[in-house]
């Protein structure tokens, strides 16, 4: 019978949301690709608990997760069954809805009847009475923000989500719906976005000022840009890297321009005794209002190598400005 380890909450930092209630560790974790229906539960379960060991008390789902639709979701709800269900006050389980998860008009996107089936069956699959933080995937540009906020400020108030967020939201689309859950007085308290060292669009975009000005958080997700920045790619950058969507931009300039920063990165990072990883985990969180990155793993010793990154989170400025300069170059 599983028992959380007792020191769980010694070495991990937990984040406070600008003046909320909402709080999170510097590390979440997400069951994006890397926990659904292809891999073996044993492995998962494992995983997952070693997390919570750990100290990464929240957990990151959507209903498209998997990669069958849902399955992600599903592997959660046994492990929470099994093993977490005692453990629910201290968990965050947040989930999402947006992108294609069933057939037909009602299977993507954020229309009320989509939201709400989207909500019922991410409950159901992982055992829950409530989410912690219910996103909206992504921007719905057919459906009204007004629809959109009024959907999920009736699940706060049936129970079914304790806040709310939204998910690849840029500047623009993320100050006109803070004002409208403003109105409503729906506690919004952050936007999930691909974020890291090579993908700054959040800052270029002026993402990130939106939400301080808002006194909202960014939650980070993508942190090693699917693994470019680990030590996998110093020597060179395959033509056929599978990429998220969200990093296609940064090989723009050239995969040789990039293995150079990489490897000037990595430099730096041996300087700091951190692995190129850990340093680019760490650098995302040197910002106060991000207040999570979410990584995944599917080994433990993948995910103990990462969370060592919290082990050195402070930058001087002589390195923020050195890592500026390589990004910029």
């Amino acid at each position: 019978m599983y028992q959380a380890d007792e020191t769980r909450y010694e070495n991990m930092p937990v984040r406070r949301v600008a003046d909320t209630g909402f709080m999170l560790p510097a590390v979440s974790f997400g069951l994006w690709r890397n926990l659904g229906d292809q891999q073996p539960y044993a492995n998962s379960r494992e995983v997952m608990l070693k997390a919570f060991d750990n100290g990464i008390f929240s957990f990151d789902n959507a209903s498209n997760y998997g990669p069958s639709n849902g399955s992600a979701e599903e592997t959660f709800g046994r492990v929470f069954e099994q093993d977490l269900k005692p453990y629910r006050n201290e968990l965050v389980v947040t989930t999402k809805a947006g992108f294609h998860m069933w057939p037909g008009p009602y299977g993507e996107f954020s229309s009320r009847k989509t939201l709400m089936n989207a909500l019922e069956l991410s409950l159901k699959r992982m055992h829950l009475d409530y989410v912690d933080v219910f996103y909206m995937h992504r921007f719905d540009p057919h459906t009204s923000l007004e629809e959109q906020v009024e959907t999920l400020d009736l699940m706060v108030k049936q129970g079914k989500t304790l806040y709310v967020g939204v998910s690849n939201f840029d500047a623009e689309q993320t100050a006109a719906i803070t004002k409208l859950f403003k109105e409503h007085h729906t506690p919004f308290v952050v936007n999930q976005s691909s974020y890291n060292m090579i993908n700054r669009s959040v800052e270029e975009d002026g993402l990130l000022d939106v939400l301080r000005a808002n006194k909202l958080g960014m939650v980070a997700y993508g942190p090693l840009a699917e693994g470019l920045l680990t030590d996998k790619y110093l020597g060179g950058i395959p033509a056929d890297l599978p990429i998220h969507w969200s990093n296609k931009l940064s090989l723009d300039q050239g995969s040789d321009k990039v293995v150079g920063k990489l490897n000037a990165l990595n430099d730096l990072a041996k300087d700091r005794g951190q692995s190129l990883a850990q340093m680019a985990l760490a650098w995302l969180l040197h910002d106060a209002v991000v207040a999570s990155v979410v990584i995944g793993a599917s080994h433990v010793d993948h995910l103990l190598g990462n969370i060592k990154a919290v082990e050195n989170l402070t930058f001087t400025p002589d390195e923020i400005a050195h890592i500026d300069t390589i990004l910029n170059a």
